[in-house]
């Protein structure tokens, strides 16, 4: 995002909460995120981590770019810059209504494992590894993926991923909303 990532997602978080007539109160119980976090992210006070933030846009079932998009138009894609140094989120394309998709590139560093609550029903995951290999957990079971390997899936489940190896891994994730 080209200026302040806190600011930007402090206004779209505002303007989601506007849009259903939600309090504080009400946002918190449906994103399973403190009332406290969500004021402090609204300021611009707060740069929540990547799992915050899918708490936060499955509760208010948007989709992840909905946040990561500047509010400007740019020919640069937004990076998520959040407090895990360890993953990188890139969006490559944004959420599209047209399409129901958006498409994200993270890498994984080293060691680096993450665990994704359910999203939204109908929500499908496609991952196609682009550098290094990498495991994708699903149905209680660790998959291994090695580059240039794909796999979909349901993501109203528990799934997750993970780096394993000691060089960097990539991916793009593309999401489906439909």
């Amino acid at each position: 995002m080209s200026k302040n990532i806190n600011n930007s997602l402090g206004y779209r978080l505002k303007s989601a909460r506007t849009q259903k007539s939600w309090s504080l109160d009400q946002a918190s119980k449906e994103t399973n995120v403190s009332k406290a976090m969500l004021g402090q992210i609204e300021r611009g006070e707060s740069s929540p981590t990547i799992v915050r933030l899918w708490s936060i846009a499955n509760g208010f079932k948007l989709p992840l770019s909905y946040f990561l998009t500047d509010l400007e138009t740019t020919t640069t894609p937004p990076v998520l810059v959040n407090n895990e140094q360890d993953i990188h989120i890139v969006t490559l394309f944004p959420y599209d209504k047209k399409t129901g998709l958006e498409t994200f590139q993270i890498t994984f560093e080293p060691g680096r494992e993450y665990l994704s609550e359910p999203h939204n029903d109908g929500v499908v995951e496609h991952i196609i590894v682009v550098d290094g290999c990498m495991e994708y957990y699903l149905k209680g079971q660790w998959h291994s993926l090695q580059q240039g390997q794909v796999v979909k899936f349901s993501a109203d489940q528990v799934h997750g991923y993970r780096n394993l190896s000691e060089d960097l891994a990539m991916i793009h994730n593309i999401i489906s909303y439909q």
